[in-house]
Order: structure tokens, then C-alpha cells, then sequence
């Protein structure tokens, strides 16, 4: 058992952090105040071959595992660029593991690629209004038709969809009360996001403004049956593989920013003098950042260990949802904790603190609130009865 990164992993954590320095405070800044896309970085990560981390050699991909995916995520939010730099290529690192997985070779020589490469920007398309967690009720309605489905509903929360080329959709092929389990009758769909027919809304929000939350509005969407990913119905099943590659991800981005805000905050505390004396001298400053830090690390342990053992083919929901929750509440009170140890100057944006509280919101509250995951670990490890 080893908790110690090895040398190629610590090699490409360097690499990342090196990639990343080129973009600059000042530049997540101006993202986060002007909401515009970050293209540059998102052309500069693909053009180094980083989104296809995690896919397989044969479709451009690097072949390497989910551990090495959350290395790479972790320094890309530790870099400074925290949720934002992080969701502008959070969703080719894990959403086309479905693709991987059940599609045809034709399907993933034709979807993958251009992805990886940055020729095409995709979108995951789950959920929907008045439905929340309960993906079995999505209402989204892809009827059969001579080559393939016309689509019409809704979806809520939908991560860069008002740049996005492509769309992962989960609909349901078959309406609820025609199902015998109601996890049947939903179909997975990797199609054009035609916006004639759909319609994107920005959400306002309270972080994260360059990397856009959006509502879809689907108006007779067509999709060829070609586009289709693994058999009608089967949906479900096949979502279920990238719950918990995101859980872990989302986890590893907690982690980084717990510690460039623990970072930031340490180095002021040694650089702030009142009373003739630096305020990292005061262990009101120094006790609770130093929990902060032994925190986020525990945390990062079990993050990696489910990365680990889904790399094993192991059952790994416990650690993968364990690792989120630890992990987003440790960042978060790190981010809170490095807010207060500046002070007044915590809340403003020339520190960058107050963006990082802001953002460690989003792992803290998605993809799966804090309690679910908590009624998830009552049930499935401490035999609990079933609480909703």
C-alpha cells in the first residue's frame, strides 16, 4: 500500500502545474468578471494532449487510468484557475467513458477525437427541472421514427452547453408508466446540438461565470439512430459508469483548491505585520489553517483511493462518493478559513480568495448534494434502512 505518488505521476502533475502557469490570476480574474468562455485555455490543454487523459490510445487518447486524471485536475484547480479552469475541460475527461466503453468502434473513432483535440466542445445532458435527483422521471421524450429520434423536453444545469458543439443525452425511449422497473426505457444519446432546435439559457449565478450553467429548451431535436450509444433502454445502466469517475474528479478539484487557498493564505500570514509581528506568529491564525491543511489532505487520500480502485475494476461507490463529501467540505472550509486569515482583504478580488470560496461551492453542492451522499454511506456501509 502506497499513499505516495510515483514518478510518472508526479512527473505529470508537474507538467500540468507548468501548463497552467502560463495562465495567470489576473486571467481567471478577468474570466470571472467578463463570463467569456476560456478558450485559450481550453485550446492550450488539448493541444498538449490533456483531455484525453483517460481515454484509450486507439481514439488519441493517453491510455492512462482515472488516478492520473484526478492528478491532472487537482494541479489545474491547485494552479489558481480552481472550478473554472477545471469545468472548461472537467466533462471530456469523464463523459466520454460511456462512449468508450459501449460504443461501437465506429462510434468512437467518429465521436472521441475531435473532442479530445479541441476541434469540438460537448455537453452532459441529464438533468431536468422538477426532477432533481431522481433521474429515473426524466420526462425528456425521444419518440422512434424512420432512422432514428425526434426529441422534446427540457434540461436544467447543463455545464458549457451555450459553447458546445456536441450533447451526451440521456431521454427516455420509453415512457414511464410502459416500464415494468423504472430504471428501464432511458436511452443515451451522443448527437450534433442542433441550437435551431434547442434553445440554451444562461443561468445566473453566483460563481464560475466563465464556465456557463444553462437551461435547454428541445424543440423537435432529430437524432440519427447512429448516434445512439449501446441498446434502446439501456440508458440507465450505461450513465451509472460515469458517476463515479466525476464524484472522484470533482473531489481531486476540491482538494486543489483547499490548498491554493491554505497556500495563499499561509504566505500572507507570513508576509502580514500588526502589532510588529507577522500574524502567522498568532496561533489563532496558525492552529486553524494547519486543520485546514491535515483536512484537505485525509480527504485527498480517499479521493485517490477510489480513483485507485476504479482503475482496479473494483467496486468503488463508497470511496468515490466518500472522497467528494470529504473532500468539498474540506475545501470549503479551507477557502472560508484562508478568507477570514486575510481579513477585510479576504473579500476582495485582488486576492483571489473570495472567487475560490465562491467556486468550492459548486463540489460542495454538485453533481449530488452532501446529504444524498450521506444517506448513500448510512445504507450501503452501515446497513441503514433506505431513507427515501
Amino acid at each position: 500500500m502506497d499513499y505516495a505518488l510515483n514518478e510518472e505521476q508526479q512527473e505529470l502533475r508537474e507538467a500540468v502545474l507548468r501548463l497552467c502557469s502560463d495562465f495567470t490570476d489576473e486571467y481567471w480574474l478577468d474570466r470571472d468578471e467578463s463570463g467569456e468562455f476560456p478558450f485559450e485555455f481550453h485550446r492550450t490543454l488539448a493541444e498538449a494532449g490533456w483531455l484525453g487523459i483517460a481515454m484509450p490510445e486507439s481514439v488519441g487518447g493517453s491510455g492512462l487510468g482515472i488516478t492520473e486524471a484526478a492528478i491532472m485536475m487537482q494541479a489545474v484547480a491547485e494552479s489558481g484557475g480552481g472550478m473554472t479552469a477545471a469545468s472548461s475541460i472537467h466533462g471530456p475527461v469523464f463523459s466520454l467513458e460511456p462512449i468508450a466503453r459501449f460504443g461501437t468502434e465506429e462510434q468512437q473513432q467518429r465521436m472521441i477525437p475531435p473532442v479530445l483535440s479541441g476541434e469540438e466542445k460537448m455537453c452532459f445532458g441529464v438533468t431536468e427541472p422538477n426532477v432533481g435527483l431522481d433521474t429515473t422521471r426524466l420526462k425528456t421524450l425521444a419518440v422512434r421514427e424512420e432512422g432514428g429520434y425526434r426529441v422534446n423536453g427540457e434540461k436544467i444545469w447543463i455545464t458549457n452547453a451555450h459553447v458546445a458543439d456536441k450533447i451526451m443525452l440521456l431521454a427516455r425511449t420509453t415512457p414511464l408508466e410502459d416500464v415494468e422497473k423504472k430504471t428501464q426505457g432511458l436511452s443515451l444519446f451522443y448527437t450534433s446540438l442542433d441550437k435551431s432546435k434547442v434553445e440554451t439559457r444562461l443561468i445566473p449565478k453566483m460563481g464560475r461565470h466563465a464556465v456557463g450553467s444553462n437551461m435547454l429548451f428541445i424543440n423537435d431535436l432529430w437524432i440519427p439512430e447512429e448516434d445512439r450509444i449501446g441498446a434502446e433502454g439501456d440508458g440507465f445502466k450505461i450513465i451509472l459508469q460515469g458517476l463515479n469517475p466525476e464524484r472522484i474528479l470533482l473531489g481531486a478539484e476540491a482538494v486543489g483548491l483547499g490548498r491554493v487557498a491554505i497556500k495563499r493564505a499561509a504566505q500572507y500570514a507570513r508576509e502580514r505585520v500588526v502589532f510588529d509581528r507577522p500574524i502567522g506568529m498568532n496561533q489563532g491564525i496558525q492552529h486553524p489553517l494547519a486543520k485546514c491543511w491535515a483536512q484537505v489532505e485525509a480527504a485527498n487520500l480517499m479521493v485517490m483511493q477510489g480513483a485507485a480502485k476504479f482503475d482496479a475494476n473494483e467496486e468503488c461507490g463508497v470511496e468515490a462518493n466518500a472522497g467528494k463529501y470529504l473532500a468539498a467540505e474540506a475545501g470549503f472550509e479551507a477557502c472560508h478559513t484562508a478568507m477570514l486569515t486575510l481579513g477585510g482583504m479576504g473579500y476582495a478580488k485582488e486576492y483571489h480568495l473570495e472567487r475560490y470560496l465562491r467556486e468550492v461551492l459548486i463540489p460542495r453542492t454538485a453533481p449530488i448534494s452532501p446529504h444524498m451522499i450521506l444517506n448513500y454511506l448510512a445504507e450501503r456501509v452501515l446497513e441503514l434502512p433506505k431513507s427515501y
